[in-house]
């Protein structure tokens, strides 16, 4: 009888041997225990174990397969999150004021790691008013402009110093002060860090002086600050495709730096592969406005606009309609009206960027030899309102 009960029992727990490719038990601990465990309880045959299963010490195997598992979930947690070469460490960064707002974020001065930074941080559009399409346009904007930037080295281009993918641990100061806590973020937004330019806009600086103008030798400082800057764009093969005054910015020494990237991208090797509306009315070339295939020549048609309006201090077609700049521009041959007191050097340069077609148009690198050229010694620059009969000027008096 006692014979009997024994042979159920082992029959009862017999169980398949274990494979060791199965149950990877890495710790040499562990593969210890579990053998004099089983040296313990069992009786090894070549073909089949057999164990007690009162014997067994579970816990001992559940302990070193938490231990495996989670040395692999530790790495697969690694891999997704580890760090692009441009992101920074968020709890070196320190957030002061609002600087600007605009449509999809908010830019702010702040310090990273003992340097003041202007800091961009976007809005994905988490407050339900953004639909999934513009928050997805925002998102590869935002990586696309991340791309571009971290790569770029040059005087005339503002500095990247990194960016992060998620905000969640970004301490923004609260827009009410008494508050005392910090405003939060979703943790799908993400900001830019770049350096700081304490001048502003170069647009904002030709509004406050529209109406004593500009001298002629700053004009041509400005001119060549972004023509070089261009040019180093070019010669990387990327297209900014949104050249204006208000995405130029300017140092504490009046250095003209060019900045936002958002719809900056490499040049196609196919022109016909860059279609598309992109950029901002009144600066877009006609190709650009018509839908016809572009390439890094819509920029110069952009800097001959931008010339103007730092020699004019003013801005282009300032009583027409989106709808009216469009369709003159591109049917029409409209362009802005250049002074007469404008130096033909100037007017020259001018007329060569904006020529509506656009392998007339000069490339970059010759512009800045251009501009290198314009003698700046005899003044040229736009009459002040107060020493001129009109908005444009009809004599031949030079300004400064």
């Amino acid at each position: 009888m006692e014979s009997c009960n024994r042979k159920e029992v082992e029959q009862g727990l017999k169980t398949e041997e274990f494979n060791t490719h199965e149950v990877d038990v890495t710790s040499n601990a562990g593969e210890k225990s579990l053998s004099s465990k089983v040296k313990d309880v069992g009786s090894i045959s070549n073909r089949e174990t057999y164990f007690r299963a009162d014997k067994i010490d579970f816990k001992s195997w559940d302990i070193q397969l938490d231990k495996h598992l989670s040395r692999a979930w530790s790495r697969d947690r690694e891999v997704q999150t580890r760090r692009e070469e441009w992101e920074i460490d968020l709890s070196k960064l320190e957030i002061r004021h609002v600087i600007a707002q605009g449509t999809y974020g908010t830019v702010y001065k702040g310090n990273y790691d003992g340097q003041d930074v202007a800091v961009k941080v976007l809005n994905w559009g988490e407050d339900g008013i953004a639909t999934d399409a513009e928050i997805a346009a925002v998102r590869s904007s935002f990586r696309q402009e991340v791309g571009v930037w971290h790569k770029l080295d040059h005087a005339n281009v503002t500095k990247f110093i990194g960016a992060s993918m998620g905000t969640s641990n970004l301490k923004i100061p609260p827009k009410n002060p008494m508050n005392g806590s910090y405003d939060s973020h979703p943790s799908t937004e993400c900001c830019v860090v770049l350096e700081y330019l304490p001048g502003g806009t170069l647009k904002k600086f030709l509004i406050r002086n529209r109406r004593k103008k500009l001298a002629f030798k700053v004009v041509i400082q400005l001119a060549l600050d972004l023509s070089r800057g261009l040019s180093y764009l070019h010669s990387k093969k990327i297209v900014h495709r949104d050249v204006k005054t208000e995405n130029m910015l300017l140092d504490a020494h009046r250095t003209l730096k060019i900045a936002d990237f958002g719809v900056a991208r490499v040049e196609a090797q196919n022109p016909r592969d860059m279609t598309g509306e992109t950029g901002t009315l009144g600066y877009m070339a006609p190709e650009v406005l018509d839908g016809k295939p572009y390439n890094r020549k819509c920029d110069v048609y952009s800097f001959g606009i931008c010339l103007w309006e730092i020699y004019c201090c003013d801005m282009p077609y300032p009583d027409l309609s989106f709808a009216e700049v469009s369709s003159q521009v591109v049917r029409q041959n409209l362009r802005p009206e250049i002074p007469r007191c404008c130096p033909n050097s100037l007017a020259s340069i001018m007329r060569k960027c904006w020529d509506a077609n656009p392998d007339k148009r000069p490339e970059m690198d010759e512009v800045v030899r251009l501009l290198e050229a314009t003698d700046t010694s005899k003044g040229g620059g736009m009459i002040p309102e107060d020493q001129s009969t009109g908005c444009f000027c009809f004599t031949s008096v030079r300004g400064p």
